[in-house]
């Protein structure tokens, strides 16, 4: 049985409250979410000892996730990863929207759904989060009504269901922006952890962080992950520019991928305490980011420092950065009528 506490956490600039829930379950292990940026602040699970320690990078302060360039822990939208030039066409329509990355648009842009206040509430055991996006939103078309879920379970599974619907067409990709550190968010370096997942493939990336629309096999490359293996060997690889992005930040393909079935991802593991998480998603690819530019300009960490690059891993379910340009990957297209949904859960436990 889950119980969920809210409380006033602060208020935003305009006036208006920022709201903190904790969901916690029968075996103590807790969850905490604001509805600024729809975000998860905090996930308190135990080691193989018992202990319980926060595996989420944070902030101390409701302020921080105003001034957050990592974008920790936020739901992301409407179009997670970047759009090649801030461009794409919508049946015919070309659409232009902002540039906050370089030349590419990223995260929905400057103020995209992770730099919001949602409307929230809790029902029954879980909390529910709502947005409205207006027309030309960041750029975008059509007016668009969003709904994050937060469920969290008695054996340590945070499930987050997204849906939209939109009132005409339009793109939508959304997932969230958790970085784990199984070791506890002040744990230092992830390199160690270790990573199994279920993608024989990834995206072929230039040299401007925007996939060619082609998969490159994994097979004996430092992106071969099919079985349990370290973060480390092979980071300062020239393979798919490992080496230009100091790391990975890299799109892999689910295998057996289909629409609205959940499938395993795969699996992150800290040999030192014991803890595991299961990845399972009804998304097409996972974004593997190792927090290469964690150390520029994060607010300090919910221990009292600042974070440095690679400590913690992201792995964001989602759709393929910049499918809106991309025919070979699944269409994010979302039509009058139609209801997106996607749902991801990052089930936690220890070996």
């Amino acid at each position: 049985m889950v119980s969920i506490e809210q409380e006033f956490w602060d208020l935003t600039p305009e006036g208006e409250g920022v709201i903190r829930y904790r969901m916690r379950n029968s075996h103590g292990a807790e969850v905490e979410l604001t509805n600024l940026g729809a975000a998860v602040v905090a996930i308190r699970v135990p080691d193989r000892k018992g202990a319980l320690a926060d595996v989420a990078l944070g902030y101390g302060e409701a302020g921080d996730y105003r001034r957050d360039p990592a974008n920790m822990g936020k739901t992301i939208g409407r179009f997670a990863g970047r759009i090649g030039y801030g461009r794409m066409e919508i049946e015919g329509e070309e659409i232009r929207l902002e540039a906050n990355c370089g030349r590419h648009h990223l995260h929905g842009g400057t103020v995209g759904f992770g730099n919001r206040l949602w409307e929230s509430r809790v029902e029954e055991n879980r909390v529910v989060m709502e947005l409205y996006s207006p027309e030309g939103d960041q750029g975008y078309p059509a007016q668009m009504q969003v709904e994050a879920v937060f469920d969290f379970d008695d054996d340590n599974a945070l499930e987050i269901t997204y849906r939209a619907a939109a009132d005409r067409t339009t793109v939508v990709n959304l997932t969230n922006h958790l970085y784990f550190n199984l070791e506890g968010e002040d744990g230092g370096s992830v390199l160690d952890h270790e990573l199994q997942l279920n993608a024989s493939a990834v995206c072929e990336m230039n040299g401007k962080q925007l996939p060619t629309g082609r998969l490159l096999p994994v097979a004996d490359s430092p992106m071969d992950f099919s079985a349990f293996r370290p973060l480390r060997p092979g980071l300062a690889s020239e393979f798919n520019h490992l080496d230009d992005y100091d790391g990975f930040d890299h799109p892999f393909a689910v295998d057996d991928w289909q629409p609205n079935i959940l499938r395993e991802v795969g699996w992150l593991r800290s040999p030192k305490s014991g803890r595991t998480m299961q990845i399972l998603s009804s998304q097409p690819c996972v974004v593997v980011y190792t927090g290469n530019g964690l150390s520029g300009g994060a607010p300090r960490s919910r221990s009292g420092r600042r974070y440095e690059d690679y400590d913690g891993i992201a792995l964001e379910c989602q759709n393929f950065p910049d499918a809106p340009n991309r025919p070979e990957f699944p269409s994010p297209l979302l039509r009058p009528g139609e209801i997106y949904c996607q749902k991801t859960i990052y089930r936690f436990s220890t070996f």
